[in-house]
């Protein structure tokens, strides 16, 4: 074949070749501007709504005084939940410097491979004799705690009711398993029987709540909730990060502060709150089914173990706690100081005698703003919309660290008495 002729015929495929190319080509361009103009359009509706979540950037270590971007001088921060002040703690944070320095930066595992070091067990352990239960399971946060539990623990025979108002992490959860579900209203006794005897039929049934709801800073009513659950035979569960640490006469937590420890069978908590601050989440409970959870949790199973450091500082942190119940017991006096006085200033302060104090607001742009000003005179809070919260439950949460002075609350009462009488919340 002459070799024009040759060129000439394989030219023909390649044409169609590069043609479809192209065809394909402009096809994703417009699937990406298709989706991207849709993400966008979502995202003007969210601005519009006054309710999008900017970060701000902080430059400084977590403490009641922190640095923030933009902002000159310390910042009195009231929106953490470092609820002890251990995130910033000299011994924590040595302990997490000496395990970096021993065990190396990670573990590049999960826990049954490779990934389980005599730190991890020696955590574990304290954390079990923290809460008074038999055993304890490690997981990369608590969110994976709650993701990890119910697939496991519940099967199609088995029943779930759980509070309407429940972490998100708990719902999601929840919907991993498949358990026939019963919802209750929030913290509504009378609603809980009334699902506990539809759900009389199954072989477990468990009962799911939050011990303080972080959102409202409310107490779960676990005494009602435990005498219901042996009157019908169920197992009760509790998601204790807000509690942990710092409720209670020795700061274990709802079920110590409302005397049920011995009935409360299954606890979930974190690390990353009161206890140091850093990362991580566990299982406390019955030693057959930590045994289980090993053998079958997925996020357990299929997540890197937790750091070194994390856990090193994490330890430190409760053996402060399993030393000494003084920095637990310095919260409520400096959480009612700030409720009384926002209070008698006219602000509205949902839940009780928690150091989630939430100044209810309502309107979403208004929170922001407001949240805005506040950092203007010092002070680091922000403000909660939809979807965190329902819509028209704006509020900004406020959140009582054991570190913040007398003086700290004052200033900060001072500046919402000021930003509230600017917009009007207040007279």
């Amino acid at each position: 074949m002459p070799i024009p002729t040759f060129v000439r015929k394989l030219n023909i495929p390649l044409k169609r070749i590069l043609q479809s190319r192209i065809i394909i080509s402009s096809r994703t361009h417009g699937s990406v501007a298709e989706a991207r103009s849709v993400l966008e359009k979502e995202l003007d509706t969210i601005r519009a709504a006054g309710t999008w979540k900017g970060e701000r950037v902080i430059t400084s270590k977590q403490g009641p005084r922190i640095t923030v971007d933009g902002s000159r001088g310390d910042i009195l921060n009231f929106c953490a939940n470092n609820y002890l002040g251990l995130s910033s703690h000299p011994e924590v944070i040595q302990a997490g410097i000496a395990a970096l320095q021993t065990y190396g930066a990670g573990l590049s595992s999960v826990r049954f491979i490779c990934g389980t070091q005599d730190l991890h067990k020696n955590l574990e352990k304290k954390l079990s004799q923290f809460h008074e239960r038999e055993d304890c399971i490690l997981y990369a946060s608590c969110f994976d705690a709650n993701a990890g539990l119910f697939e496991v623990l519940l099967g199609p025979d088995d029943a779930v009711l759980s509070d309407e108002l429940n972490h998100a992490s708990i719902i999601d959860g929840i919907r991993l398993c498949r358990a026939k579900r019963f919802r209750y209203k929030h913290m509504d006794l009378n609603d809980l029987e009334e699902r506990l005897k539809e759900s009389q039929s199954s072989r477990l049934r468990l009962v799911v709540t939050d011990g303080v709801f972080s959102m409202d800073g409310d107490v779960a009513p676990l005494v009602g909730i435990c005498d219901l659950a042996e009157q019908y035979g169920a197992l009760v569960f509790i998601d204790e990060c807000h509690a942990t640490g710092f409720l209670g006469p020795r700061g274990r937590g709802t079920d110590e502060l409302l005397g049920v420890m011995d009935r409360v069978h299954i606890v979930n908590s974190t690390l990353g709150k009161a206890l140091g601050g850093a990362a991580g989440g566990y299982t406390v409970g019955p030693k057959p089914l930590i045994d289980l959870l090993r053998q079958r949790s997925r996020p357990y199973l299929f997540s890197n173990s937790l750091p070194p450091a994390v856990v090193g500082s994490a330890t430190r942190a409760v053996e402060l706690l399993l030393a000494s119940n003084e920095i637990a017991q310095s919260m409520a006096a400096k959480t009612m100081r700030f409720r009384n006085r926002m209070t008698q200033a006219g602000f509205t302060i949902a839940g009780t005698a928690h150091p989630i104090c939430p100044v209810m607001l309502g309107d979403a742009r208004l929170a922001s703003v407001m949240a805005d000003d506040m950092l203007k005179l010092g002070v680091y809070v922000i403000g909660f919309s939809y979807p965190v919260v329902p819509k028209g439950k704006a509020r900004i949460r406020v959140q009582i660290s054991a570190a913040h002075t007398d003086s700290d609350i004052d200033h900060t009462v001072d500046a919402f008495i000021q930003t509230g009488r600017k917009h009007g919340v207040i007279s």
